[in-house]
């Protein structure tokens, strides 16, 4: 599990600047939760459900003004969204927050969604890529997650069943811990790879499509 997720380098300064932001936010993150990734992945989990609804949202006004199709964008935003608060709600399950940890939810979620509304208004790109880097992180997070459960220092405890039942033809009935961890990791993954291509499509860079989130 050691191996180094993939990196979209920065190009120009916006993409510095939400580079060198998701590095910044990630510090905060480090000295907080260090190896409790279950309660990392709670708290965290409530900001990334934030981009893609309002992504979602801003591109659903902006098709409207446009009177123009969104090719596909609305959807994808959304069924990212509501992938992130599923993960959230799994997370939930398998490390349940405490009374601190609620109250930085609802500050940090209130800080984030002012904050990532105002930079998708105004720099559409770079709340992409800013969510690009953001999942990069969470890939590299949920890979130290997946080596603590292989190494034994976390007990690879039986998967709840709202995560068996979200992953029906994924996950079997006696899934563990780390076959949610890796599952989720993939979600995280693919997320990476369509902001960054919306990051792209909106630069005027050409990308193959990414593989689609929904789940048959």
């Amino acid at each position: 599990m050691s191996e180094r997720p993939p990196h979209y380098a920065p190009k120009g300064i916006s993409d510095s600047a939400a580079y060198a932001l998701v590095k910044f936010f990630r510090v905060f993150a480090d000295l907080f939760f260090r190896k409790r990734y279950g309660h990392r992945a709670v708290v965290l989990e409530t900001v990334a459900a934030v981009p893609g609804m309002v992504g979602g949202f801003l591109q659903h006004l902006k098709a409207l003004r446009h009177i123009r199709d969104d090719q596909g964008w609305i959807k994808e935003l959304l069924d990212e969204a509501v992938n992130e608060r599923m993960h959230l709600m799994i997370f939930v399950e398998i490390s349940r927050p405490t009374p601190f940890e609620r109250i930085l939810i609802m500050l940090t979620q209130a800080f984030f969604y002012n904050f990532y509304f105002f930079l998708y208004l105004l720099f559409s790109k770079t709340a992409h890529r800013f969510v690009g880097y953001l999942e990069e992180e969470a890939v590299s997070s949920y890979t130290h997650y997946l080596e603590e459960i292989d190494a034994g220092r976390l007990e690879n405890t039986a998967a709840p069943a709202i995560a068996i039942n979200y992953w029906q033809s994924e996950l079997p009935q006696d899934a563990r811990l780390r076959n949610v961890v890796l599952i989720v990791r993939e979600d995280e993954a693919r997320h990476r790879d369509t902001n960054h291509k919306f990051a792209n499509d909106l630069a005027g860079i050409p990308q193959s499509k990414p593989r689609p989130l929904v789940r048959e």
